[in-house]
């Protein structure tokens, strides 16, 4: 927190307002979130009766923000490599602050809209979406075309991850569900639970319910918490570049970078090809740069940002090549560029404490309308004590899954999607009208979130020339 004190004290006082005014949207985009997704955890504790709505939220609240303090970082730079490799690079320009205002403006615009109907939609497909809008729009903008503004690598990577886990939902529910029917013959788990208020589901079926709430609400703030992370930083980098372009953490940072370079450069010098020549002289750069000191906080202010865009350049570089470079030298290459990415991909803690406390403060409210759409509107019937727990459980291995292997997924498909596998499976039928609304709501989500932000982007690129 020293390092932003100190940063802000520098800004004048339109920079100020600047920063002061995307940040209040970086973090109320997380909040946005909390309230927005919280249903996809608390819906099967409330209407099965495990606890009461209120204690349920906070639970769940309780539990995102745990969950943002113990996730990592890995997510919120997969989120960030998204975007237009040119911004990132001058990150410190006035357009990059637009490109960051600009899919945080739409991705609220479109989670509020949403909520506001108690339509569950992906707070993932559409910050996504708003990425890939501005990345087309600064594509367009600079005249390089619709296919260099994004990264589409790494798009497919999350798409394919987004597009598959709403199946594996729908499916792993619907099976969990069958299989449980079949060991575990209780009528009482498989019929709505009694109009009774006092009625409670077995003690057994509470306490698996209990933890996969509590499951599924911390793997929502490891996995969503992190999106924002990202995009907070990247706030940061543009504005205050001094102070957050380089990990300044730790009296031997320097010292460390330097040394992941030197060992970069003997495993590119290695290959005699001139693929790495390039990223070779690059480094060489970044040495020097680096020469003779022992902490990043002593590297020059006005070097900083340079010294930042070297590293990401070589990292990026190193990306975009993988697939021609030999099996048996990735992993030489590989170990020291982890190394050095550190110099620069980093989440102070007051960020992480910030985006948990909002979206832990999110989950506490604003829930209801989703709630009542996942219990009530989805299927035919209300949710049975199996249906929730099934729903659950795989809702929790899933993005859980999703977090290990550092892909962003949708907590509000896979559980809205594991919700109607069950009441496919229980043969309580399916209400199309909900089910259409839902499916017309993801499949515009990305196209909305996309033009959303691209035509933020183009009208404040214009407005700043």
């Amino acid at each position: 927190m020293t390092d932003f004190l100190d940063a802000f004290g520098r800004l004048d006082a339109q920079s100020a307002a600047v920063l002061g005014f995307a940040l209040a949207i970086a973090f109320g985009f997380e909040v946005v979130n909390g309230f927005h997704d919280t249903a996809n955890a608390v819906t099967t504790v409330i209407y099965t009766r495990t606890l009461k709505a209120t204690p349920a939220v906070l639970f769940s609240g309780f539990c995102n923000f745990l969950g943002v303090l113990l996730g990592g970082t890995t997510i919120a730079f997969s989120i960030v490599h998204l975007l237009p490799v040119d911004l990132l690079i001058d990150a410190a320009s006035r357009s990059a602050v637009v490109m960051v205002l600009a899919l945080l403006i739409a991705g609220i615009s479109w989670n509020l809209l949403t909520w506001w109907f108690g339509i569950p939609v992906s707070s993932s497909h559409t910050l996504i979406g708003a990425i890939l809008g501005v990345g087309l729009a600064n594509g367009l903008m600079s005249g390089r075309g619709l296919g260099a503004g994004v990264n589409w690598g790494k798009a497919g990577e999350v798409g394919l991850a987004l597009l598959i886990s709403p199946a594996i939902g729908f499916l792993a529910a619907a099976a969990l569900l069958l299989a449980a029917k079949r060991h575990i013959p209780d009528p009482e788990l498989y019929v709505p639970p009694p109009e009774d208020p006092s009625a409670r589901p077995p003690r057994w079926v509470r306490a698996t319910l209990l933890a996969t709430c509590g499951g599924v609400s911390m793997a929502h703030g490891s996995n969503d918490g992190q999106k924002g992370m990202g995009l907070i930083m990247l706030v940061l980098i543009g504005l205050l570049p001094t102070g957050f372009a380089l990990n300044l953490d730790g009296d031997d940072g320097a010292t460390r970078a330097r040394a992941a370079a030197t060992d970069l450069r003997a495993a590119l010098s290695a290959d005699p090809s001139p693929l790495h020549r390039v990223e070779i002289e690059r480094i060489d750069e970044i040495l020097g740069r680096l020469d003779g000191r022992a902490s990043l906080r002593e590297v020059p202010h006005e070097e900083r940002i340079a010294l930042r865009n070297a590293i990401y350049q070589v990292d990026r570089a190193l990306e975009r090549d993988r697939d021609v470079i030999a099996e048996a030298r990735l992993a030489a290459i590989d170990a020291p560029r982890r190394r050095l990415r550190t110099a620069i991909e980093y989440v102070p803690g007051w960020v992480i404490v910030g985006v948990a406390l909002c979206l832990g403060v999110g989950t506490t409210f604003g829930y209801k309308r989703i709630v009542h759409t996942v219990a009530e509107k989805i299927g035919k019937t209300h949710l049975t004590y199996a249906q929730g727990a099934s729903a659950e459980v795989v809702a929790m291995a899933t993005i859980g899954v999703a977090d290990v292997v550092g892909l962003p997924v949708s907590t509000t498909q896979v559980l809205s999607s594991g919700v109607a596998g069950t009441m496919w499976a229980n043969d309580s039928g399916v209400q199309l009208a909900t089910a259409r609304n839902i499916a017309l709501a993801w499949l515009l989500t990305f196209p909305c979130s996309m033009l959303a932000s691209a035509g933020i982007f183009i009208c404040g690129r214009l407005a700043l020339r």
